[in-house]
């Protein structure tokens, strides 16, 4: 099955001149071209689409999504991946509405609502006293002045960044890795490395984090439930845990 140019415009929200450009340069070429230049789409092409759109509503600019594409060769993992971002996001924009619906009820009715009630799922540091308490004031301090230097498009290329990660994750759990594998040791190997780059934390200083903290985390994602949920549940963080703690056991 093909479209034209303009159905995939339509259906999609974009204008055609969009798709052109995506042609232009090389992200999204037609399947094919029909009389006077006319652009056609399958169901091949449409699925980058898909793709394309997906990660520009997380904020990546173009040059980024050829990149991941060019990547994510295999496409029934990166729509797994996009699924488990979607799902976070939905979980995250109900908690939103939930609250605005009850302090719109609040307002209405004249009766008292409480600010936990009013901004739940909107405040990024809602993770502040645990991380003060684990790892100091000035950690949390170095973290969140780093975080809101990002800017919006900087904090969605982090953010996408961490979705892909953990959709890596728990895709090789459900494939069932072996996690001293060397496909379980090359997502620990990336988990690593990730942590390294955020400053504040144990070891951002070198880029390279201390054992004791990596195997610290990796404890956490499975005695936690709200990390464990990153991870697809206890299983698929059991998977990253053992596979960070072999990981820290052989490299750090």
């Amino acid at each position: 099955m093909t479209s034209s140019i303009q159905d995939v415009a339509r259906l999609a929200g974009v204008s055609s001149r969009t798709l052109r450009h995506y042609d232009q340069i090389g992200l999204l070429p037609p399947s094919g071209t029909g009389h006077g230049g006319l652009r056609y789409y399958d169901d091949g092409a449409i699925r980058r689409l898909q793709r394309i759109l997906l990660l520009r509503d997380l904020g990546l600019p173009l040059d980024q999504i050829a990149q991941v594409l060019d990547e994510q060769t295999d496409e029934a993992d990166a729509l797994r991946r996009h699924l488990d971002v979607l799902r976070r996001e939905r979980g995250r924009l109900e908690r939103q509405l939930a609250s605005v619906e009850r302090t719109l009820t609040a307002l209405t009715e004249g009766k008292p609502i409480m600010a936990e009630e009013m901004l739940d799922g909107f405040d990024h540091t809602q993770y502040k006293d645990e991380v003060t308490e684990r790892w100091g004031a000035d950690a949390y301090a170095t973290s969140d002045a780093w975080w809101r230097g990002l800017g919006t498009e900087g904090q969605a290329a982090w953010k996408a960044r961490l979705d892909d990660l953990s959709g890596a994750w728990a895709a090789a759990a459900e494939r069932g890795v072996d996690p001293t594998s060397d496909d379980g040791q090359a997502l620990a190997a990336r988990h690593v490395a990730w942590l390294g780059s955020v400053p504040g934390t144990p070891g951002s200083d070198v880029g390279r984090p201390p054992k004791e903290y990596v195997v610290g985390l990796a404890e956490m994602y499975v005695a936690d439930e709200r990390f464990a949920a990153n991870y697809g549940g206890t299983q698929g963080a059991s998977f990253v845990r053992d596979a960070l703690v072999a990981y820290a056991e052989r490299e750090l």
